[in-house]
């Protein structure tokens, strides 16, 4: 990728953080980055060819983060419990990111169960990836792992959303306490 591609990609990246996805146009970029709006289409076919690669790397970077955190000691049940801190820290952190990535509609994005099942979905695929491990190790029950890592990461993502609308404690931390407190009701009865 070019060095304009990779500015043209970061201003629509800090664009859309700041103001969300709606406000994130080719004249606004190509006057961010400081060329014509012409100039972008060398780069990219369209805007929503350029909000997918935006996408596509801060799923990779959600990945990372994911990845980064620190050991839990291979405890299926605290690497979820992680994985939820990691999506509650992006959506805190950058909740207009948050909610182009997970809950807005856009081109190309991943659809249940099809694309999840491949593991096209680089997030799903780590929650489920911690699903098997703690089948694996016996800590929860033998069951479909992609719909069991669908149905915790729908209940993550669905406190979250509770959360961004002003439905819970505006405390980050207690609202936090709360999410462990109900994944852990929600592992419990996944457990063997």
């Amino acid at each position: 990728m070019t060095d304009t591609a990779e500015r043209i990609a970061g201003a629509a990246r800090a664009l859309l953080s700041t103001e969300g996805a709606a406000a994130v146009s080719m004249r606004r970029i190509a006057a961010a980055v400081g060329v014509t709006p012409m100039a972008l289409y060398r780069h990219y076919p369209n805007r929503d060819a350029l909000l997918g690669v935006v996408a596509d790397r801060a799923f990779a970077e959600l990945v990372r983060r994911w990845r980064a955190r620190p050991p839990t000691g291979g405890d299926a049940i605290a690497e979820l419990h992680a994985a939820f801190d990691a999506l509650l820290d992006l959506a805190v952190d950058d909740p207009h990111l948050y909610r182009f990535l997970f809950t807005e509609v856009r081109a190309h994005a991943r659809t249940y169960p099809d694309d999840f099942r491949t593991g096209d979905s680089p997030t799903l695929t780590v929650v489920a990836d911690i699903i098997r491990a703690g089948i694996d190790e016996g800590l929860l029950r033998d069951d479909d792992v992609w719909d069991v890592a669908f149905t915790v990461a729908a209940h993550m993502q669905g406190l979250i959303l509770l959360q961004q609308g002003g439905r819970t404690d505006p405390s980050v931390e207690r609202f936090r306490a709360a999410c462990h407190a109900s994944l852990g009701r929600i592992l419990d009865g996944l457990r063997s």
